[in-house]
């Protein structure tokens, strides 16, 4: 069975910022509503601080399958149908034993998470917010391993879409065999 999917969403500013004060800097109705358009019926994961982050009504996010990445999951008060990992890895490999081929797994933050979750991810779909805000959470490099495939400028943001560099894809991909076979 093929693997779906793995991509990272965020929106981030001109200077790398992604939140402050445990939220998004700004409020910007386009890039909510493409947040919604892309992660709709697929699953999410998230770090526990975003997880919080959101308002009760929207606590999981409707429509998608939310996992929630903590150190301690279990002392977490996660509704029914939502799941619990301790690390980028095992969440990923939930949604991955769970997800149909037509369904992508999303990382939605916040920074930590994008940290870890980067070099998983085959996609990078990133909202570049126009100019610089105030923020205390960073979006970490991605520049040396995706490239840009699509640009479409909106009104106070740029919609962009990455892929893995290829021949970067390949690399990990015979490292990847390479250790299977000295196992």
């Amino acid at each position: 069975m093929s693997k779906p999917t793995v991509a990272a969403i965020v929106a981030m500013d001109e200077g790398r910022v992604i939140g402050k004060d445990g939220a998004l800097p700004w409020h910007l109705p386009e890039d909510l509503a493409y947040f919604k358009a892309q992660t709709s019926g697929h699953f999410v994961i998230m770090g526990r601080k975003t997880w919080n982050s959101l308002p009760p009504k929207f606590r999981p996010l409707p429509g998608r399958v939310n996992i929630v990445v903590s150190r301690n999951p279990d002392a977490l008060e996660l509704p029914e149908g939502t799941f619990g990992a301790r690390s980028v890895e095992e969440a990923l490999a939930i949604a991955e034993r769970a997800a149909k081929p037509e369904q992508k797994v999303w990382f939605i933050g916040g920074a930590e998470l994008y940290a870890g979750a980067l070099s998983l991810c085959d996609e990078l779909h990133l909202t570049l917010v126009h100019g610089h805000h105030a923020g205390d959470a960073t979006f970490p490099r991605f520049e040396d391993r995706f490239e840009r495939v699509s640009s479409e400028k909106g009104e106070r943001c740029t919609f962009q879409v990455y892929r893995v560099i290829e021949s970067l894809r390949s690399l990990e991909r015979r490292e990847e065999r390479s250790r299977r076979d000295v196992q």
